[in-house]
């Protein structure tokens, strides 16, 4: 009796991309200078119906890079702010919503599936946001510069 063992080695596999779904990536500017920079202060951000982001939460800033949910169609958050001395009386909150078309694509077998948003917009109610722009993008597929500039 002849037993023949016959072993196939395969390469490991090794996510070598950036597969990860990306984040929503907001610059705040100066609404009297709109190419100057300007951080929020003790800004804390939190979607529809959820728990602050915790690193999100009362700091001061110049950029954020936000989730966007991706079994959804749109996003809600609420940017609050103090630019006086942190007192509940005299926060400032915006709704900024997020609609869009989600795409999962697959990138490999180790990397998995990520997801890119295509067809976003975005609407605020303008509280302490004085403007923004774009009001739409075509694709969100990576988060490697911002998508949205912020002017307050």
């Amino acid at each position: 009796m002849t037993i023949i063992v016959i072993s196939a080695c395969e390469k490991d596999d090794f996510c070598t991309q950036n597969p990860i779904t990306p984040n929503l990536v907001l610059r705040f500017y100066d609404t009297n200078n709109r190419e100057t920079l300007k951080s929020v202060e003790r800004l804390s951000i939190w979607a529809e119906n959820k728990d602050t982001i915790v690193s999100y939460k009362s700091i001061t800033l110049d950029s954020v890079a936000i989730p966007l949910n991706a079994i959804d169609t749109k996003t809600v958050y609420h940017l609050k702010m103090n630019t006086i001395d942190g007192k509940t009386a005299n926060n400032q909150e915006a709704t900024f919503t997020i609609s869009y078309t989600p795409k999962e694509e697959y990138v490999s077998r180790s990397c998995g599936f990520r997801v890119q948003f295509n067809d976003v917009t975005f609407e605020s109610n303008n509280s302490w946001i004085k403007d923004f722009t774009p009001k739409t993008v075509t694709t969100i597929a990576n988060q490697n510069a911002a998508h949205v500039q912020i002017f307050h």
